[in-house]
Formats: structure tokens, sequence, C-alpha cells
């Protein structure tokens, strides 16, 4: 039995179907956690409400939690990113190829990780 070199125009599309709902799902997330740190909904005191506040850790803590929400929102932004360049391999045809092997990345990696480049034999090989 010959060995497959690609998915079929039906598998991309499933694929496809998979990313398009992680891209809705991952830009609903950014808009949250950057509503979150930038306060965009916001029309009460949160911003100046540190002042008045007897503890620095009060104002610390709500310092990092937006230093964290801007860093996950960033992460999500890249995910976005290496998405849709998913997106760009199934219009090429070439999705789920391993860039390392050339093989067909198998589906079950390709459901869990849709942006996946490189096989996990490839990415052990790597470290």
């Amino acid at each position: 039995m010959e060995e497959k070199i690609r998915y079929t125009d039906e598998e991309l599309q499933e694929f496809k179907e998979i990313i398009l709902d992680k891209i809705a799902k991952a830009k609903e997330n950014v808009e949250m956690l950057e509503s979150a740190a930038y306060n965009r909904d916001s029309n009460d005191t949160t911003d100046t409400a540190a002042v008045f506040r007897s503890l620095d850790d009060d104002f610390t803590s709500e310092a990092e939690t937006k230093e964290e929400n801007v860093r996950q929102a960033l992460r999500q932004r890249k995910f976005i990113k290496d998405l849709e360049a998913a997106l760009v391999r199934i219009e090429n045809k070439t999705y789920g190829i391993c860039r390392v092997t050339g093989k067909l990345i198998p589906k079950e990696r390709l459901r869990l990780v849709p942006h996946a480049t490189l096989s996990v034999e490839a990415k052990m090989q790597r470290r």
C-alpha cells in the first residue's frame, strides 16, 4: 500500500473548520483580555481606586494582573497568526506535512494542535 503524501480535500476541510473555530474563540479571548487589561468597558473608579488604598499590595497585585492579561493577549495573538498560517497551508494543500520528515502529521495531533508543523517524532529529535 502506498503511503499518503497529503490529506484529501475533505480532510483539509475538516481541519479548516477546526482552525476557523479556534481563531474565532482566540479572537474573543484577546478582546476579553485586552478589555480587562485596559479597563475599556469601565466607567467606574477602578483605575483611580488604588490611590485610596492603604496597602501597596493591592495596587501591585492589580498591576500584575493587568500585565498578565496583556501577556496572555499577546500569546493569543501569536496563536491566531499560527492558525492563519495553517489556513494558508490548507489552501496550498501542504497542511499536515511535517517540515522535517516530509511525512503526514497524524490527524489526532492536528486535531489537538491544528497549527503543528512538526510530527511528534521530529519535535523529539529537536530536543
